[in-house]
């Protein structure tokens, strides 16, 4: 289990560093971000970039240095992240430049949609045994009825899914699990939603694609199953790469990390290179860090203070916190349904962060949480 003593502040810029393995060793993200006017303003005055093309610019920059089992995290203005890359040589230019371009980069359209605002992806478990709705939509009419309502309360996305990956929960065959949900997808698709199919299984995979989804969100990676990654590569479908660290069934047993944050963002490193290899374009790609997916409570905090670093891959972010049990324990022991406002808190600061799309349960409160952070914001939009 990772210890604060790992982290260290460091007041300045590291001078004088090995550029060996310096991809491995160097991050950086975005620190206080800016929006509207002042958003503008900055990147006119070249003190600041937009953040990966939506309405939020960046003119601090975060870094962080591993150096064995310490993670050393500096903040420094853009401009002088620059003069300090172009001093320390070429190499840690061109990895400054490779970082920040990803960084500013404009996201392509994702399974249709545009990214200049966030999205909504409404969750639609056709489950008897999920952790916050288990059974209320677990037959197919019931789930095509919650899907209509969710988009009519503002989503612009909606997840279906057939087995339940709560900490503990058993696993579903696909046969079932089609069973379960491809009736929904194929209704859903033909209302003319942006249907999202939860699944590892490459049959499921390939089978939802052929019903209507558009988007395979996979909290495997595409990992699990070994013909996943091919599948998903010849279905032409948008694809989410999420970080877990081991199985559903016992991921929350014992999670241990050198430095979460760090460490989601090299697995998900390593995952977008796996898909471009097997020829997915990057602009089918997003990224999710996974909290509560092999996490303590102290490593979801981490990872949510810090999910600006996964901009940096040069996709589009996704987060999914909606009545996650951290919620819980960072709130009195508050049970899944009574978790609303520490969902929207925790969605509010992902948007902060310029995460692209959130996955939620309460898409009405969300939609409107997000409407008032854009006007409160972002007053000139």
């Amino acid at each position: 289990m990772t210890t604060p003593s790992v982290l260290e502040a460091s007041p300045a810029l590291p001078r004088g560093l090995s550029h060996e393995g310096l991809a491995q060793r160097l991050y950086l993200g975005p620190a206080g971000t800016l929006a509207g006017s002042a958003a503008a303003a900055a990147v006119a005055s070249g003190r600041g970039w937009g953040l990966a093309g939506g309405p939020l610019a960046f003119a601090m920059c975060r870094l962080w240095l591993r150096e064995g089992e310490r993670v050393f995290e500096s903040v420094a203005p853009f401009p002088e992240v620059l003069e300090w890359s172009e001093a320390e040589g070429e190499a840690m230019a061109v990895h400054v430049g490779r970082l920040l371009r990803a960084l500013a980069a404009n996201r392509p359209r994702f399974a249709g949609l545009d990214l200049d605002r966030p999205r909504i992806m409404g969750i639609v478990n056709v489950t008897p045994d999920s952790f916050s709705d288990g059974g209320k939509f677990f037959a197919a009419a019931d789930a095509v009825a919650h899907g209509v309502a969710l988009l009519e309360a503002g989503a612009d996305i909606l997840d279906v899914g057939g087995e339940s990956t709560r900490p503990g929960s058993a696993p579903v065959g696909p046969e079932e699990e089609m069973r379960r949900i491809l009736p929904v997808v194929r209704a859903l698709a033909e209302k003319g939603a942006v249907i999202s199919v939860d699944t590892r299984h490459a049959a499921v995979m390939g089978a939802s694609v052929e019903a209507g989804a558009a988007i395979i969100n996979d909290i495997t990676a595409l990992t699990d199953d070994e013909n996943a990654l091919a599948v998903a590569a010849a279905s032409g479908a948008a694809i989410v790469l999420m970080h877990m660290q081991g199985e559903p069934g016992t991921m929350q047993a014992a999670p241990a990390y050198r430095f979460a944050p760090l460490d989601v963002y090299d697995y998900l490193a390593n995952r977008l290179a796996a898909c471009r290899a097997a020829g997915i374009s990057a602009d089918r790609l997003c990224v999710d860090p996974g909290i509560g997916f092999g996490k303590t409570v102290e490593h979801n905090r981490q990872v949510m203070a810090r999910l600006g670093l996964y901009h940096s891959l040069g996709v589009p972010v996704l987060l999914g916190v909606s009545r996650k049990s951290f919620i819980g324990r960072m709130s009195g022991g508050a049970v899944a349904d009574r978790r609303l406002s520490g969902s929207l808190a925790a969605a509010l600061a992902g948007i902060e962060q310029g995460v692209q799309i959130l996955r939620v349960h309460d898409v009405a409160e969300t939609v409107q949480a997000v409407t008032i952070w854009q006007g409160c914001r972002i007053p000139d939009i």
